[in-house]
């Protein structure tokens, strides 16, 4: 979600992010609950959009993070927890694009990652829950079985075709010898954790 919507990643919409209320309505029309978690991103941590769907955020239940460079900020004091990159000065002065924005942009992406494996999306340090829509991605595919299963690419290739290009179920047909069904089954008992499908114990 974004001050302004989808359009203000296009075009500029200055006055978006000084409106609470818009924050609110961000978050109740994806019927925000007490399951998930919000991040609020505002470098200066006083933003009024942020301010208000983390205060909404909070009312719901849900589980709330304020990611900003500031670690006295407004935000910092409302969220759950609070991520505070201390970046210094810009070089130039409020242009919080380059330190502060790609400060940001890194811990966002370590958020992701992390959430990323915790769902299952991971195999050792693979990512199993590739969607091979085209030649590289495909071509990848057939290089994550070769290496979780030390099958040749021919196998790898068929054992794609047999499960519908799905990596996890591939990996798992392979290495168990589990019909495609049956492990299909298996993955879905085991919450997509193709680690706890196998049967290792996890780390």
């Amino acid at each position: 979600l974004i001050a302004g919507g989808v359009d203000a990643l296009m075009h500029s919409a200055e006055g978006a992010e000084d409106d609470p209320k818009q924050g609110i309505k961000a978050l109740q029309d994806i019927k925000l609950t007490a399951d998930d978690v919000v991040v609020g991103i505002a470098v200066s941590g006083r933003t009024p959009y942020v301010i208000g769907g983390l205060t909404y955020a909070k009312e719901v239940g849900a589980t709330t993070v304020a990611l900003s460079c500031n670690p006295r900020s407004t935000i910092a004091g409302i969220a759950d927890i609070a991520i505070s990159p201390v970046v210094g000065p810009e070089v130039l002065t409020g242009s919080t694009r380059l330190k502060s924005g790609t400060a940001q942009k890194l811990v966002l992406n370590m958020l992701s990652t992390a959430s990323m494996i915790r769902i299952g999306k991971s195999y050792q340090n693979l990512m199993v829950d590739l969607n091979p829509s085209n030649k590289k991605l495909v071509a990848r595919a057939v290089r994550i079985v070769m290496q979780t299963t030390g099958c040749a690419a021919q196998q790898a290739r068929q054992a794609l075709d047999q499960t519908g290009n799905d990596v996890k179920l591939a990996i798992l047909v392979t290495i168990t010898g589990m019909g495609v069904e049956e492990a299909r089954k298996a993955l879905a008992n085991a919450g997509g954790f193709l680690r706890k499908a196998i049967g290792e114990k996890t780390v």
